[in-house]
């Protein structure tokens, strides 16, 4: 079956590889169709869109978007206008919640007796600030041996550095997407099954939805077709690939059935 990937990071946001690196990735695992995603900013896509090109890899500039609704119901945007003012600027408002939010988990952390520094943080941060790189910093000092157990002790909902993210609804991402000319699509439904609100986000113009997926089991995928095929919605595949040492450095490339390589050729690759 051919294999595709829409969903990557990089160093731009919270991947640990550059561009170039996850490039490399996806050819050697044979990926025909790829794209990066990486939170909240589109500098990454020059560069990836020129190194595709030289793999002979078919690429689809994206995005990931954040939501105020939940830490992990986001919005992927494939092919929008960059130069887009609403889009431009929505992007980096999200980018200054990220900082803001940072700053105050960092200061809930040293409350609770957790010795980290804005400075041990934002050093590590190339383009958008995450809880990835709080994680990072934590384990640097050596309090936890990996970014996921920092996250698992310390940033998520119920411990001490957790605080909620704020900025848009995820209706109101899906109208920035489409103004901007692109295509919206939901990412990793499966890990947010109670938030689901279909007739909303069609009725703001949902394209489509992330079906193959590493933690989408088959009972998963076929719920998830049967809404597609209800909603009238594009499938896609994504790896969310962070790269090494992320605690989510899932393999590249996932394969779908030819008919959907063929509708993300068609509706997707320009």
């Amino acid at each position: 079956m051919p294999i595709v990937d829409l969903h990557a990071h990089t160093t731009f946001s919270d991947g640990t590889s550059s561009p170039s690196e996850v490039v490399h990735a996806y050819l050697m695992a044979g990926v025909q169709i790829m794209s990066i995603t990486d939170h909240d900013t589109l500098e990454a896509l020059p560069q990836a869109k020129e190194l595709t090109k030289k793999a002979g890899i078919l690429f689809v500039p994206g995005v990931e978007i954040s939501s105020c609704e939940h830490d992990h119901l986001h919005i992927l945007g494939y092919n929008i206008d960059p130069q887009n003012k609403l889009l431009k600027e929505a992007l980096a408002q999200n980018r200054e919640n990220r900082n803001i939010r940072a700053k105050k988990i960092i200061k809930q952390l040293q409350e609770a007796g957790i010795n980290i520094t804005e400075e041990e943080v934002f050093k590590l941060v190339r383009n958008v600030a995450s809880r990835a790189h709080i994680a990072d910093a934590i384990r640097n000092k050596k309090i936890t041996s990996s970014r996921q157990e920092a996250f698992r002790k310390f940033l998520i909902p119920g411990k001490p550095g957790y605080v909620p993210n704020e900025g848009l609804k995820v209706c109101e991402v899906i109208s920035i997407i489409k103004q901007a000319g692109g295509k919206a699509f939901m990412a990793h439904l499966g890990i947010v099954q109670e938030y689901w609100n279909f007739p909303a986000w069609v009725n703001s113009g949902l394209d489509g939805i992330e079906v193959y997926y590493p933690s989408h089991k088959q009972a998963m995928r076929e719920e998830l077709l049967k809404l597609a095929k209800k909603y009238n919605l594009l499938i896609s595949a994504g790896s969310d690939h962070h790269g090494k040492k992320s605690g989510r450095d899932n393999a590249p490339g996932l394969q779908v059935p030819q008919e959907v390589f063929d509708s993300i050729k068609q509706n997707l690759c320009k």
